[in-house]
C-alpha cells in the first residue's frame, strides 16, 4: 500500500472559502494522514467544520493546550493515531500502518518568537530521548518558522549564519534529523506583497537514519501554495525514483595512496602523446589518464569494505597460527597483514569522507555512526 502523508500551514481553515479548494486538494492527492497547522478553527467548530470538508476522517487536536487549535491531525481509515506528546507547538503521535513498522510522527507548527522556539527545540530533544526514537521510525515536518541556513532566505543580504540558526542546526543534529529529499521549490513561504517581495522556507520534512533505511524511495514534494500564504508538502513513502544514465567519473582520492600512483599518472601521459597545445589534446590525455586511474581502483580498492573484513579474517588467522607456531614465516605474514588491514582501513575511511563531503579535523574518526548516516543521507538525496 502507497501511504502518502502531509502537513500543510492552512492559515485559517474557519474561513468557509477556503473549505472548496481545500475539499479539492485532499481529493487529487488522496493522503491518508495530514497535520493542518494554524486552523485558528475553536473546538467547538471543530467537528461541524471537519465533518463537512473530511468526512469519515477521525481528527486529533491541541486545544487543551492552545484555545486557537494550532495543530490538528486528520486520518483514515486503514491508518490509526494514537497522540503521544502535545504541546503548544508541536504533536507527537504514532502511526499505525497495516503490514509496516509504526511511524512516529511529530507535527510543528512553532512560535515566531524566538525565545519560545528554543522551547520547541528542547521539547523534541526530550521528546527524542523519552521515545527512545533513534531507534524508531521518527518524521517531524511541519512550519518551524526558521530558516536553517542563510540561502533559505529570498533576501542576498541575510547571508550570515546567525543564533537562531545555530540553534535550529544544533537540535537537528543532536536528534538525527534530517531533510528529506523533495521535490519543489525551495522557499515554502512568501510574504505576498508584490512592493517588497520575500520568501524563506519555513517549512521542513525531517526524517532520522532509521526512516531512510524503511523507506529508502521515500520522498517529499512542497507544492503550490493554493489558498495558503505556505506551500502544502505531501510526503509519499513509497515513490520510486529510478537513476537515469551513468554517473561522471570522480576522482577518488585514497588513488594517490597507491605506491605507483605518480608512475602510473606519468606513463599514461607520456603514452598520450606530445605536449597539450589545445583543449581537445589536453581532454585526450586526461581520459587516457582516467583509463588507467579506473584500473588501479577496479584491481586494488574495488568494494573496498568486503576486502577490509576480508583481510581483517584473513590477519586473524594467521595471528593464531603464529602463536600457536611461532616461527619466522608466521610472523612475517602476521605483520604483512596487518599493514594491508591498517592500509585498507585507511583507504576505506577516505573513501567514506570523501563521500560524506566531511571536512574532518584530524585522521582516525574511522567508520562512525554518524559517518555513515551522512552518506545515507546523501545517497537518498542523491537518487533525485
Amino acid at each position: 500500500m502507497s501511504v502518502k502523508l502531509f502537513f500543510w500551514n492552512v492559515r485559517g481553515l474557519n474561513d468557509p472559502s477556503k473549505h472548496p479548494p481545500f475539499v479539492n486538494w485532499i481529493s487529487s492527492q488522496n493522503p491518508f494522514f495530514g497535520a493542518l497547522l494554524e486552523t485558528h478553527i475553536k473546538e467547538p467548530f471543530l467537528n461541524p467544520i471537519l465533518s463537512k470538508i473530511c468526512p469519515g476522517w477521525k481528527y486529533l487536536s491541541n486545544h487543551q493546550s492552545d484555545p486557537d487549535g494550532r495543530i490538528v491531525l486528520i486520518w483514515k481509515y486503514p491508518l490509526d493515531v494514537h497522540i503521544l506528546v502535545q504541546s503548544r507547538q508541536c504533536i507527537t503521535c504514532v502511526l499505525s500502518i497495516p503490514n509496516q513498522a509504526p511511524i512516529y510522527y511529530t507535527a510543528i507548527y512553532a512560535s515566531n518568537q524566538s525565545d519560545e522556539r528554543v522551547e520547541l527545540w528542547n521539547e523534541l530533544l526530550i521528546t527524542h530521548s523519552t521515545l527512545d526514537l533513534e531507534n524508531k521510525n521518527w518524521v517531524v515536518g511541519g512550519d518551524l518558522n526558521q530558516i536553517l541556513f542563510p540561502f533559505e532566505h529570498s533576501n542576498p543580504d541575510v547571508n550570515f549564519t546567525d543564533n537562531p540558526m545555530y540553534q535550529l542546526q544544533d537540535c537537528l543534529l543532536q536528534a538525527g534529523l534530517f531533510d528529506l529529499r523533495y521535490l519543489g521549490p525551495c522557499h515554502t513561504w512568501t510574504n505576498n506583497q508584490p512592493e517588497s517581495p520575500t520568501a524563506k522556507k519555513l517549512d521542513r520534512l525531517l526524517v532520522n537514519n532509521i526512516t531512510i533505511d524503511s523507506y529508502p524511495h521515500a520522498v517529499a514534494s512542497f507544492l503550490a501554495q493554493e489558498m495558503s500564504d505556505h506551500t502544502p508538502c505531501l510526503l509519499n513513502l513509497a515513490l520510486f525514483l529510478p537513476r537515469a544514465g551513468t554517473f561522471p567519473y570522480k576522482f577518488q582520492n585514497y588513488l594517490t595512496k597507491h605506491p605507483g600512483f605518480a608512475q602510473v599518472i606519468n606513463d599514461a601521459w607520456i603514452h598520450a602523446g606530445s605536449a597539450s597545445q589545445s583543449l581537445t589534446q589536453l581532454c585526450w590525455k586526461l581520459k587516457q589518464i582516467k583509463s588507467d586511474l579506473k584500473r588501479i581502483n577496479k584491481e586494488n580498492y574495488s568494494k573496498i569494505q568486503e576486502r577490509v573484513v576480508e583481510t581483517h579474517s584473513l590477519l586473524k588467522n594467521v595471528q593464531v597460527q603464529a602463536l600457536n607456531d611461532p616461527s619466522p614465516d608466521t610472523f612475517q605474514s602476521e605483520r604483512e597483514l596487518h599493514q594491508k588491514w591498517n592500509f585498507l582501513r585507511e583507504i576505506e575511511e577516505l573513501f567514506f569522507r570523501q563521500k560524506s563531503r566531511i571536512n574532518w579535523l584530524k585522521e582516525g574518526d574511522l567508520n562512525t555512526a554518524y559517518f555513515f548516516r551522512i552518506c545515507q543521507v546523501r545517497a537518498s538525496y542523491n537518487a533525485i
